[in-house]
């Protein structure tokens, strides 16, 4: 049904991009005193039937007091948006959603009207979806709505949407309550409209009938010439139209000179023209009625301010048309699927038809791509490269190849992100399904600007990346050839169940590197079945080794590797094989892929094989091409090894519960935040003193040490007294960050004198560090015993949201780093999946005898602070250092917590 959604701008919404179910996109936008004219116009163009449904009369006239009423709206009173379509002087209201405040609690009556032409489509859907959206910042917490019975459609919005409904029917009309504050469904029904849509919006641009390609040229060495014979060339199934003002065919072809002048309808447009004709080819589109466009051209966001005023008003040109578009700035789109044959890009060559699908934001290096994938035979489903993105993007590719049936394996190459948190929904999804493994540019400083240069967008972290991509399942390379490689595998082998490897070869070295590479990268190649060993000694020679790897030695005939990877695949305590070959001159390389070949194409079993013949790149492609049974050999093993444990990393993430978002009953997030002191710290910007802090953290369940605030010497040594000694005594402050450095913190107090001495000689510490003034008083707390010191934390990136950190604690946690992120929310396997990443987990597992830590209670605590961010997004930055790992079954303390806000405006 719908729909995806683009925030435009930051503040309420002059304009939302929304995306029917049918691919298509309109604008909604809050409807506006000067819209009379257009609501005038909108009502005499709907059917007496649909006005019936509405307004549940037959009403033939709109006055201009109503008018008026409808369009002068205050919101929490009334409120109400417009789905609209052109530009401004020529804009027109499409449909019309509306709330009106009753009386009675915080509840708002609702109502829709959708243009006749475009229902069934979605658009009162995405309607509700927004008029709810905007009812939760006013504190609506329900719609009421009445309904005639015959107006089946609507009924079937309400149905349909996911929120809870109570019905009630009575002489004809059905009285609908809507639930806003229940949106658990809704939000899954809520995702799934808009993956329909975003994969039908890429559908309608690479399942095209009709093309039009504008800047067709005569050249064929020219970008529009290249681009309009590769359509030819390949066979395309369906019909091209070269534009070109001054030609009167091309290649044959009748040419038009624009693309107004092309005769019937028109899918996608192909704009190979100079940047500042764009927008006006773009209007000619529209007036055309294309549904969707392919920019080639560059010259915008990624070139200088005039670029960038340049995409700007394409975007919003676009968008005023309901146009979906891929670019600009980028090499073309490609479809191998045997009923489209779409080859809309001006690479010079033609990949082979296949299962791996390829998104770049790169144009230069999908040539490269396209390139590569021919020259190793590694077949292509199809290909986007989508420059500057300013509609279609990496989400809606991931949605529409989630569905196709084409499309085994996905690879993107990334230099930035736009919507990066749906990024990471819609990966998370897909990777459930099908494997994505992807180039993040950008890792270094120097990458990261560059990134930023060339696409004209905000290069993310590059610890947000590896964040989202393990949250996400996305297997992340770090160069295009370890891209290939995975896909290699991905691509036609089965996914390994476990991380045992069996090595073969006929050459002790490359069998000792494949074997240093397995223990290095998660794999373990352990001794084979006593069973195994026995059934290889009956045909190897003397000198072979069988214990694993399997060294046939070098006159090992191709008879050997048929006969001894037969066995070896039928080993159970085997999950893969690598079979490593070195020519020697005793065997053909033609005659041992024929054999390993033979072995494969006869195996049914589930296990991968990779294959590694050491052999230059030349020799090589003769083995694929010549080999009876294809195979896909890796020159070196450790490429060959690296691969596979991609592969098997991947194939944990499928095994793995994905989770779910833990919800903590007792903790009444409304409630908290009434409290007055959580008022009074979310109007403060700024650290927060300490023992506000620590309260924040004690209101979500997480267990802090008992602390008490004193401004004297007498103060501190009567509030130790109160804890009982030891004690622990802390500066206070919401400037002093790093406590330690200053001589903030003194531990092991163990009397009033102590105490009284160590305030004295912590001011004195404090002031010459240059902190006079900033302090107030000290916090006293009891001295904790035993455990582990660990860290939580949570920062805001700017595109990726919370991003929660967990690791080692205490003062060297900036020196050795040892520290796992996540995504937020947290899921419980989250928790998991953190602790795993930590090279300390050993600590808490009874190390060197250590005692078992409380594991348990430290992925509770964890899940707590995740509530604790969703409740607060006040929160800029926040650090529990240390949190106390006690004894198993002991649960955990946070001993120190600082905390950022910085409220929205």
């Amino acid at each position: 049904m719908a729909v995806e959604k683009k925030i435009v701008r930051e503040e309420e919404p002059e304009s939302i991009e929304v995306i029917l179910r049918n691919g298509q996109s309109l604008r909604v936008r809050p409807i506006r005193p000067e819209d009379k004219k257009k609501l005038e116009g909108f009502f005499y163009r709907l059917s007496p039937r649909t006005r019936y449904l509405r307004f549940q009369y037959a009403k033939e006239f709109i006055t201009e007091d109503e008018l008026k009423y409808f369009t002068e709206v205050t919101p929490p009173k009334r409120y109400a948006y417009v789905a609209t379509v052109g530009e401004a002087d020529t804009e027109r209201i499409l449909a019309v959603g509306r709330w009106d405040i009753l009386p009675v609690g915080n509840v708002a009556e609702v109502a829709f009207t959708v243009e006749d032409n475009i229902q069934l489509r979605g658009l009162g859907t995405i309607l509700l979806e927004e008029l709810a959206r905007a009812a939760t910042k006013y504190n609506i917490v329900a719609f009421e709505a009445q309904v005639l019975q015959d107006n089946t459609r609507m009924l079937e919005v309400f149905e349909e949407s996911g929120f809870r409904l109570k019905k009630r029917f009575a002489e004809g009309v059905y009285y609908i309550a809507i639930d806003l504050k229940d949106q658990e469904e809704y939000e899954k029904r809520q995702a799934h409209r808009e993956h329909i849509a975003r994969s039908a919006g890429v559908k309608r641009l690479l399942c095209p009938h009709r093309v039009a390609v504008v800047g067709a040229s005569r050249n064929p060495e020219s970008v529009g010439g290249a681009l309009f014979r590769n359509l030819l060339k390949d066979g395309f199934n369906g019909v091209v139209f070269p534009v070109n003002p001054k030609a009167d065919s091309i290649a044959g072809v009748l040419a038009y000179p624009t693309v107004l002048d092309c005769p019937g309808d028109i899918d996608i447009a192909i704009l190979v023209v100079p940047a500042e004709q764009v927008l006006s080819v773009v209007d000619e589109c529209a007036k055309k009625n294309v549904a969707g466009l392919v920019i080639i051209t560059a010259g915008f966001g990624e070139s200088g301010p005039e670029g960038r005023e340049r995409e700007k008003k394409l975007r919003e040109k676009i968008l005023s048309y309901g146009m979906r578009v891929i670019g600009p700035n980028c090499l073309g789109i490609l479809n191998n699927n045997p009923d489209v044959k779409l080859n809309a890009t001006f690479s010079p060559v033609s990949p082979p038809s296949g299962n791996l699908s390829i998104g770049s934001q790169s144009g230069a290096l999908g040539l490269a791509l396209l390139d590569h994938a021919k020259s190793i035979n590694l077949g292509i489903s199809s290909f986007v490269s989508f420059g500057n993105r300013i509609d279609i993007s990496t989400n809606d590719l991931l949605d529409y190849w989630e569905d196709d049936k084409n499309t085994d394996v996905i690879v993107l190459y990334q230099e930035s992100f736009g919507e990066a948190r749906k990024f990471g929904r819609i990966a998370r999804r897909v990777s459930h399904k099908k494997p994505i493994i992807a180039v993040k540019a950008g890792r270094s400083k120097v990458g990261a600007a560059a990134a930023t240069s060339h696409t004209g967008a905000l290069a993310a972290s590059d610890v947000a990346v590896d964040a989202l991509f393990r949250h996400a399942g996305v297997i992340r390379v770090t160069t295009i050839e370890e891209m290939f490689n995975a896909s290699e595998v991905l691509t036609h082998q089965p996914l390994p169940r476990g991380p045992r490897v069996g090595i073969l070869t006929n050459a002790g070295g490359p069998g000792v590197l494949a074997a240093d590479a397995c223990e290095g990268l998660g794999l373990k190649v352990t001794p084979l079945s006593e069973a195994t060993q026995k059934k290889l000694r009956e045909f190897l020679p003397k000198a072979a080794a069988v214990l694993n790897p399997v060294d046939m030695i070098a006159t090992a005939p191709p008879e050997s590797f048929k006969k001894a990877l037969s066995i070896m695949l039928q080993d159970p305590e085997i999950d893969s094989i690598i079979v490593i070959y070195i020519p020697p001159l005793v065997t053909k390389p033609e005659d041992v892929a024929e054999a390993v070949g033979e072995v494969l194409s006869n195996y049914m079993g589930d296990k991968p094989v990779i294959t590694c013949f050491m052999m230059s790149q030349t020799a090589l492609a003769e083995i694929r091409k010549s080999a009876k049974y294809p195979l896909r050999p890796f020159i070196f093993p450790e490429d060959a090894v690296q691969a596979l444990s991609l592969a098997y990393d991947y194939s944990q993430y499928r095994e793995m519960e994905e989770g779910t978002v833990v919800k903590f009953p007792e903790i009444d997030a409304e409630k908290i935040r009434s409290r007055d002191w959580v008022r009074n710290i979310l109007k403060r910007k700024g650290w927060l003193m300490p023992e506000e802090a620590i309260a924040l953290l004690k209101e979500y369940g997480i267990t802090v040490a008992d602390t008490l605030v004193a401004k004297s010497a007498i103060e501190a040594a009567d509030a130790a007294e109160r804890l009982g000694y030891p004690v622990v005594m802390k500066i206070r402050s919401s400037r002093i960050v790093h406590k330690t450095d200053v001589g903030g913190i003194a531990v092991g107090l163990k009397d009033a004198e102590d105490v009284k001495r160590a305030f004295s000689m912590m001011l004195l510490k404090v002031e010459s560090a240059g902190f006079a003034g900033e302090t107030d008083g000290v916090i006293i707390q009891s001295m904790a015993k035993g455990g582990q010191e660990m860290i939580a934390g949570m920062s805001q990136d700017p595109l990726f949201g919370p991003l929660i950190m967990l690791g080692l604690g205490g003062v060297s946690v900036e020196l050795l780093k040892d520290v796992a992120f996540s995504i937020h929310p947290l899921r419980d396997a989250d928790t998991d999946r953190m602790l795993r990443g930590l090279k300390s987990l050993p600590l808490l597992q009874g190390y060197r005898g250590r005692p078992f830590g409380d594991i348990k209670a430290l992925k509770e605590a964890l899940l707590r602070f995740s509530s604790l961010v969703e409740d607060f997004p006040e929160i800029d930055q926040i650090e529990i250092n240390p949190l106390l790992v006690l004894e198993e079954g002991s649960g955990v303390t946070a001993l120190d917590v600082r905390v950022y806000m910085n409220p929205a405006e």
